[in-house]
């Protein structure tokens, strides 16, 4: 062998994962197990109710359209479906603007108590919002807001608010200190620092708070089912509970009552998915 021969690197054997094919498969169970309930109940939409009688797991043969249509025809629906918009409008609205507002103070101000008020807003995701129904009801009543959208979207509000400024905080927070002082200079206010820079900067944070917040807003159905007695006002989880009382054998009529109730919330997570997991990476980054 001569000096000058180059000694070939020996061959290692790349260590098998399993870890790869272990978390693909828990990837397609959690998928299987949170899509296919969601097809069963749009493509039941589809179906007669004998044929659902007869074979529940079966595709619809022939494919059924009128149970669509006669829910599309009704005033009823309609009526709820704006009520639930204005809701969760009014709710994602509040929630980011009043989110950003704390998220800045504890993410760009420096103040005794900033770790211990930042710490009861983490608390609050450990709340339950349940336990809180009863007193809150009585609270409501005693301001005279029972049967009105701010009795549900006050309350949506303030139990949206930790996840909110957990989120946001991060982001605010990562922005450099370097161009706040360049902002500065040029004769911008923190305010005007808030409007031009962070926000921009912070556009996926700000999206996948208020997807949250409509989508929580647009599913609740407790709060509304308390506070709002009167059924002009009833939203769509309302709605649909009210259908399946009142047609209690029309098993397909309601599946396709609870498909056209749940699709603005799939198409908002659909259409905002990137920017839900870029901000959801980002707070946890922070």
């Amino acid at each position: 062998m001569t000096a000058n021969a180059t000694l070939s690197p020996p061959n290692r054997r790349r260590p098998v994962s399993w870890g790869n094919p272990l978390t693909y498969a828990l990837a397609l169970a959690v998928a299987a197990v949170s899509i296919v309930p969601v097809l069963y109940v749009i493509i039941g939409g589809f179906r007669a109710t004998p044929q659902i009688v007869a074979d529940p797991a079966g595709l619809p043969d022939p494919w059924v359209f009128d149970n669509y249509a006669r829910v599309l025809t009704q005033s009823d629906f309609w009526a709820q479906a704006f009520n639930s918009a204005v809701i969760a409008l009014g709710t994602t609205l509040g929630v980011v603007l009043l989110g950003v507002c704390a998220a800045f103070v504890l993410a760009r101000y420096t103040f005794r108590g900033r770790e211990v008020l930042y710490t009861f807003f983490t608390l609050g995701l450990l709340f339950p919002a349940g336990a809180a129904i009863l007193p809150l009801y009585l609270m409501l009543r005693d301001l005279n807001l029972i049967n009105s959208y701010y009795a549900v979207i006050l309350p949506q509000i303030a139990f949206s608010l930790p996840l909110t400024i957990v989120i946001l905080r991060p982001f605010l927070s990562a922005i450099p200190r370097e161009l706040e002082d360049a902002a500065a200079i040029d004769g911008t206010g923190r305010l005007g620092f808030l409007w031009r820079i962070m926000l921009p900067l912070s556009r996926p944070a700000l999206v996948t708070v208020g997807i949250l917040a409509f989508v929580a807003s647009w599913n609740a159905f407790l709060l509304p089912l308390l506070v709002l007695g009167d059924a002009s006002l009833h939203t769509l989880p309302l709605g649909v509970q009210n259908f399946s009382s009142q047609y209690t054998s029309d098993t397909a009529g309601i599946l396709a009552f609870t498909s056209l109730a749940m699709l603005p919330a799939l198409l908002f997570f659909t259409f905002a998915e990137k920017q839900i997991v870029g901000g959801l990476q980002g707070a946890v980054k922070g």
